[in-house]
């Protein structure tokens, strides 16, 4: 993405070697900007920004806890919980999402 490439010149860290073109620096997941003299022109980028997220289909659930555990048990062990529907977990994993 365009914003993990907005990176300081400063701050900027290597990812190619001397003489790499635009496009193979990108073809290899870099960020390519040629405007600043002596700073990395491939760099790497910005990592991704991720957050946690309680899945909002039942059915993509990934069971976290046991049967019949209770709602403080499984947000202690840092999961989500909703006694809802029947026939799926109530205490499953977070799911990562790209902001």
């Amino acid at each position: 993405a365009k914003c993990q490439c907005k990176v300081v010149p400063r701050e900027r860290t290597n990812c190619g070697y001397p003489g790499i073109s635009a496009t193979e620096c990108k073809k290899i997941g870099c960020c390519f900007n040629a405007s600043v003299p002596s700073v990395p022109w491939c760099y790497n980028p910005k990592p991704k920004k991720v957050k946690k997220v309680c899945p909002s289909d039942p059915h993509h659930r990934i069971n976290c806890g046991h049967p019949g555990i209770r709602p403080w048990e499984c947000t202690r062990k840092g999961c989500c919980f909703r006694a809802h529907p029947a026939g799926v977990p109530w205490c499953f994993y977070h799911r990562n999402v790209e902001e």
